[in-house]
């Protein structure tokens, strides 16, 4: 844990009680704030005292005493409209911050040189950091893992001058960290997103580009209109850029050709192949690994190190995870692709699937899919989404409604594996989720589980 002894003896009150709100107010606990705590869910509140947490209604402080409110990011600041706690802040001139502003401000006081590369963009940001990250350790780095990932930042331990801290930052995070100052800032790209939390899409963007203003150097990628304004931006200010792409050759930069990555600058050129190593399959994983490649070359890696460190990637978790083979059949878990945007890459990165979609469906279906439809072989529909999906599919596609994720599982692998070249079973839903499981964590366990029950598969280890 990293304890807010910048916060000793100043009054803080927090709201969010869920699990990186409960980590934020222990830290602020243990580094001697005079904490109160508070959530409008009572169960929230009961399970933070039982943990030691002071808790309270905000209601009834005195706001004027008050030095910052730590609000939760998933808490809304603005849109569509402040949280009461934050409306109090505001109207009583209270600083309201979150747990990356107070990782900052800690490490600034007892580690300022201390190496911090933070990523965010719209899509790709946890298979960056866990990239990052990773390479890091395998070169023997002491290195801590966190933020938006699902650690919470002020659960690691604290800066120092030879460890490397490697954290996802989300929007609503950025929003609440006004002094972040990262060693390396990444921001992949831009896309509408959260907008019903941020209002438009500049606004979305002015955020996200609050990562990169008082970084050491910007990574940033070109293959949107707003990053490519941001980069300018940086570069008429004069400050240290470092463009990346996954679209574009760029005569200075690190850019992915289709096969490698390919990093420019200064001293030459240097390419990091990326056939072969199917945890960065897929043209949105070359974005990912340049800008790792960009990262680790400013954090002092050899060309080397970096090259051993892409290679021995395991990928993460439920995201475009190989889970088995049988044969010539890959079965690949993307059960985090909880909508059609998200399943896109995965669909783009094989040219013959047995595809597993279906669950509660979001705006828009499949249909932004449609492009993609000829590497379909054939579609195993689940869940809610199932007719609609099939509706979308019509007759382009051959389609069958599975219902469940046992029998999708066992019927694209047989049919699968009557082919005879190389396929894949593709869990990548775009869906959410809740119709049927508590969450995409628990839609892929089952559908690991499922595979693994397979005659004759081979399961490889988890990302």
């Amino acid at each position: 844990m990293i304890p807010a002894r910048t916060f000793a003896g100043a009054s803080v009150a927090l709201f969010g009680l869920g699990g990186s709100g409960r980590a934020t107010a222990l830290s602020l606990a243990e580094g001697g704030a005079l904490l109160t705590a508070f959530d409008d869910n009572p169960r929230s509140v009961e399970a933070a005292a039982t943990e030691g947490i002071a808790t309270g209604d905000l209601h009834d402080l005195d706001w004027s005493a008050l030095s910052v409110l730590v609000l939760s990011p998933g808490v809304p600041l603005t849109h569509p409209k402040p949280h009461w706690a934050a409306e109090l802040a505001n109207a009583n001139g209270v600083p309201i911050i979150g747990d990356v502003e107070i990782f900052s401000r800690e490490r600034a006081a007892s580690a300022p040189d201390a190496p911090f590369i933070a990523i965010t963009g719209t899509n790709g940001k946890s298979t960056t950091t866990a990239l990052i990250a990773h390479c890091l350790r395998a070169n023997g780095r002491d290195t801590q893992l966190g933020g938006n990932i699902g650690v919470p930042v002020l659960t690691l331990d604290p800066p120092a001058a030879d460890r490397f801290h490697v954290v996802e930052c989300s929007s609503y995070q950025i929003d609440l960290a006004p002094s972040i100052a990262p060693s390396v800032g990444i921001l992949l790209n831009l896309s509408p997103d959260h907008l019903d939390r941020h209002g438009t899409m500049e606004n979305y963007a002015a955020i996200k580009a609050r990562l990169l203003e008082k970084a050491e150097l910007a990574v940033i990628g070109v293959d949107d209109e707003y990053c490519e304004g941001i980069a300018a931006w940086h570069e008429s200010e004069g400050k240290r850029v470092v463009r990346i792409s996954r679209e574009k050759t760029l005569v200075s930069g690190v850019f992915f050709d289709g096969a490698s990555v390919i990093r420019r600058d200064e001293n030459g050129e240097a390419a990091f192949p990326l056939t072969g190593i199917g945890s960065l399959r897929g043209r949105h994983n070359g974005q990912n690994a340049a800008a790792a490649v960009a990262a680790l070359t400013a954090s002092g890696l050899s060309d080397d190190e970096i090259a051993a460190g892409l290679k021995s990637f395991p990928g993460l978790v439920h995201r475009m995870e190989e889970v088995g083979r049988r044969g010539r059949v890959l079965f690949v878990n993307d059960s985090k692709a909880t909508n059609a945007d998200a399943a896109a890459p995965a669909l783009a990165s094989f040219p013959r699937i047995h595809w597993i979609a279906g669950g509660l469906a979001k705006e828009g279906g499949i249909a932004p899919l449609a492009p993609l439809f000829d590497r379909i072989a054939k579609a195993y529909l689940i869940g809610e989404a199932a007719p609609s999906f099939a509706a979308t599919l019509g007759e382009q596609i051959p389609y069958e409604i599975s219902g469940s994720l046992d029998v999708a599982v066992e019927n694209a692998a047989r049919e699968a594996g009557e082919g005879g070249g190389e396929e894949v079973v593709l869990l990548s839903p775009a869906c959410a989720s809740f119709d049927q499981f508590r969450n995409f964590e628990v839609r892929g366990e089952a559908f690991r589980k499922a595979v693994a029950a397979l005659p004759g598969i081979e399961i490889f280890a988890k990302g």
